[in-house]
């Protein structure tokens, strides 16, 4: 019987740490499945998705728990496939100046119509004419079957007339 897990990722950044991860994966007869990885800062970062034989889940752990030594941080957490969730898909863009709490302030607007975010990404980055610092967002979202795209479009522009932010939802398949 297989089993699958979530493991966790961060060292300081340099090369190899990817061919590391997947040989320890691979060494125990596992199947890398999905990820997200990058670089963040001086940082490397990343999740992945593995499936392996639920006798390897312990040797795996033990590792990961290894990899310390070679200055890794990296956890595993087992999960139980689950169903996609029900409801509309859709991307959420931003794009505005930059300044501590966005992130705080769409996440809230979203939780308070439970919508669920699959995906996020963010950076701050110099706008090209001024040079100032502009945050922009991207976000796969899905909404539930009684939130239409309206409904959160508005929540949304409201936080955006309030920070001058450019939004754009648009619904997806």
């Amino acid at each position: 019987m297989s089993v699958e897990m979530v493991i966790s990722v961060i060292a300081r950044d340099r090369p190899g740490l990817v061919k590391r991860l997947s040989a320890l994966v691979a060494g125990v007869g596992g199947n890398w499945i999905d990820s997200s990885m990058a670089r963040l800062g001086g940082a490397f970062a990343g999740i992945v998705r593995v499936s392996l034989p639920e006798a390897a889940a312990a040797e795996l752990e033990a590792a990961l728990d290894g990899l310390a030594e070679e200055g890794i941080t990296a956890q595993a957490r087992r999960t139980e496939p689950g169903a996609p969730l029900a409801g509309q898909r859709a991307v959420l863009e931003l794009t505005c100046s930059d300044h501590p709490g966005i992130v705080r302030d769409i996440a809230d607007r979203l939780a308070a119509r439970k919508v669920s975010i699959d995906e996020l990404e963010t950076e701050v980055f110099a706008g090209s004419m001024s040079g100032d610092a502009l945050f922009s967002a991207k976000a796969r979202i899905v909404l539930p079957e009684d939130v239409s795209a309206q409904d959160v479009r508005e929540d949304l522009e409201a936080i955006g007339l309030d920070i001058m932010a450019e939004i754009v939802l648009r619904e997806t398949d």
